[in-house]
């Protein structure tokens, strides 16, 4: 096989030099025989010249020559006509004159390239003008029969010198044409040589192409003997390759299958993991249900039970009617946190990084977690940093604390102590904050440790976990700029440590704490500034409340229960300093209706209020900074009209 494989190399190799020696004999050739022709064209080219150039000559010796004759037959005629008085020689002479006139225009055109001859011409025209004029005065005293007069006339003109002048300009070119064509006879010789030359080389190169055809000929049939051979062995070999080829496309064929099989699994995993992912979020959302209904009844409770109070006392004791409204305030104030927080949870609240105060956040997200966790797993608050601010996302720090909550809960199998413990992180780094998560259940082998935070890998029972919740826990720690520290060991326990970056700056974003935010949110200016605002509410009573809470503020309100009418009311009573409008109501949304009269109005500005976040999470033209959330009290609506009107006057 390797002697076959040189020899059809070899063969290749010298396949490969005959054909570019032929091509560059051809080539060769073809550059021999391309000049040859050129120069046998060129040659032949100057002899036709020479030929015309002497036929050219020829000419106008003949044409001169029939000028002299022409002259000398219309002045014999002129005579005859003197004498004899007869008009057929004057016509003989006219005729004879205007040929002479003609040959001489021919004999001008033929010397149009011969600047000395065209001179003797012009100077010849000159001449015969004036014998011209001479002759025709006879021919007019003869004409009128004057014979004695056109006799006289005749004589003197034939004793003018300028007759001698024609008949020395005539010899003249006469002579000069004659050794112009002794010059030009010279070279149609020496190009007629250089013809003969150029056919006896082409021929000569035409009996050497025939040589070597000749051998080309016996050179072609060798290697069509040997091309029959080479494709022989071609045919086999691509027999060979078909067969390898349909090998191949089988082989082809079925990784495609495998791979369509494959993408077909991946997705069909996918699908699955999303429901296992819904089902674990279900399965939290209903252990939160009876613990947030217990909650949300002790809060109504309250609030029934005080402004029922607040009635009966309302005229008796006003202290006690009021302590009473306080009462209720306050419980529909946690009923509102409450709400937020489940939205929050829910992911219909968008989330952002911010200042937050990492031990009141637990403490404050700690009702949901026990709900979640059960009754049977007790859990201990050991908060030592309270103060201590980090720039996070509120939403997924809570929800990772709810996924290692559930981890711990898991472990213990639904009996134990869940401890979340939040200290200054001293060893490494004193700018840190440590958040432990540590139960007293089953403990973790150092495979599991090893493998904890790899996606969807979980020791729960299949349908009973997705295996996604310590990966989100070291996602969330990774784009805080902290990490998870993880300590088990079997029989155990397991303690988890969130280590977080603290804020440089201890502030909230606008510049206040909490403490002065929350002040900030139960006052309400002493004196307001009247503004000129349109309320666009669907539920009258909604309506008709957060009507009175704006005029109680000093508002002039226009107020307006269709969002249909809000476009022609802005039109007949605006202009608006601020449009305030609910987000869903029927018939048209407050994003469309923002559309509409921004359109027209395009420096119009609009508060957005509504009871759910999502209502303005299919709307890209709704701001999020400016959407004021149900249930408000007075001096958060007050703050949210100002600061709107606030920001855009900035």
């Amino acid at each position: 096989m390797f002697i076959h494989e040189q020899y059809l190399e070899q063969e290749n190799r010298r396949e490969k030099n005959r054909f570019w020696l032929t091509v560059g004999l051809a080539a060769i050739l073809v550059g021999i025989v391309v000049a040859l022709v050129m120069l046998l064209v060129r040659a032949n080219s100057n002899y036709q010249e020479s030929l015309a150039s002497q036929a050219k000559s020829l000419e106008v010796i003949t044409e001169i020559r029939a000028l002299d004759a022409s002259i000398s037959r219309a002045e014999a005629a002129l005579g005859r006509f003197a004498v004899g008085l007869e008009n057929e020689d004057g016509l003989i002479f006219d005729q004879q004159w205007r040929r002479g006139r003609a040959y001489l225009n021919e004999i001008q055109r033929d010397l149009r390239d011969n600047p000395q001859q065209l001179t003797r011409v012009e100077e010849l025209r000159r001449e015969l003008d004036k014998r011209e004029k001479f002759l025709f005065d006879v021919a007019l005293s003869a004409n009128y029969n004057q014979t004695l007069a056109a006799i006289s006339k005749y004589h003197a003109a034939g004793l003018d010198d300028s007759l001698l002048r024609i008949d020395r300009l005539i010899n003249q070119i006469i002579v000069a044409e004659r050794r112009e064509l002794r010059t030009r006879s010279t070279h149609t010789e020496a190009d007629r040589a250089s013809l003969n030359r150029a056919m006896w080389m082409f021929s000569l190169i035409g009996a050497a192409i025939a040589v070597v055809a000749i051998a080309a000929v016996f050179s072609l049939i060798r290697a069509n003997g040997e091309r029959r051979i080479a494709k022989m062995e071609q045919w086999a070999e691509s027999e060979r390759a078909s067969e390898l080829e349909e090998a191949v496309y089988s082989r082809t064929l079925e990784l495609a299958e495998a791979n369509s099989a494959l993408r077909k699994e991946m997705q069909e995993r996918e699908t699955a993991e999303e429901r296992l992912r819904q089902s674990q979020k279900m399965e939290a959302v209903g252990q939160l249900t009876g613990g947030i209904a217990h909650d949300f009844n002790n809060m109504l409770a309250v609030v029934i039970g005080g402004l029922e109070l607040a009635q009966r006392w309302l005229t008796k004791d006003p202290a006690k009617a009021e302590r009473q409204l306080d009462n209720a305030m306050d419980g529909v104030n946690r009923a509102a946190d409450l709400t937020r927080r489940l939205l929050a949870f829910a992911r219909a609240e968008p989330a952002r990084p911010q200042h937050t105060d990492v031990d009141s956040c637990i403490a404050a997200f700690a009702p949901l977690m026990e709900r979640t966790i059960g009754e049977g797993i007790a859990l201990t608050l050991d908060l030592q940093a309270m103060g201590a601010h980090v720039v996070l996302d509120r939403h997924q720090f809570e929800n990772a604390l709810l996924n290692m909550a559930v981890n711990g809960r898991d472990a213990m199998q639904g009996s134990g102590v869940l401890t979340i413990r939040t200290v200054l992180d001293q060893q490494e780094n004193a700018a840190s904050l440590a958040i432990q998560i540590i139960d007293n259940g089953c403990g973790m082998s150092e495979d599991v440790l090893q493998r904890i935070f790899d996606p969807f890998f979980t020791t729960k029972p299949s349908g009973q976990g997705t295996g996604l919740g310590m990966s989100q826990v070291f996602a969330f720690c990774r784009q805080t700029g902290g990490e998870v520290r993880v300590e088990s060991s079997v029989g155990e326990g397991t303690s988890i440590a969130m280590i977080l970056p603290l804020a440089q700056n201890m502030a909230n974003e606008d510049g206040l704490d909490d403490d002065a935010q929350k002040a900030s949110a139960t006052q309400v200016r002493a004196s307001p500034t009247q503004f000129k605002l349109l309320l666009v509410e669907d539920d009258t009573r909604v309506l008709a409340a957060t009507l009175a809470s704006l005029q109680e503020l000093g508002h002039f309100v226009v107020p307006c229960s269709d969002p249909m009418d809000a476009e022609a009311m802005v039109e007949r009573d605006g202009p608006f300093d601020l449009i305030i409008t609910d987000m869903l109501m029927p018939g048209m949304t407050g994003a469309e209706l923002a559309n509409r009269v921004q359109q027209r109005w395009p420096h119009q500005r609009i508060l957005f209020v509504t009871g759910y976040a999502g209502d303005a999470s299919g709307f890209e033209t709704v701001d999020r900074d400016h959407v004021l959330r149900k249930p408000f009290t007075l001096a958060e609506l007050d703050q949210a009209v100002r600061s709107h009107l606030a920001h855009f006057a900035a």
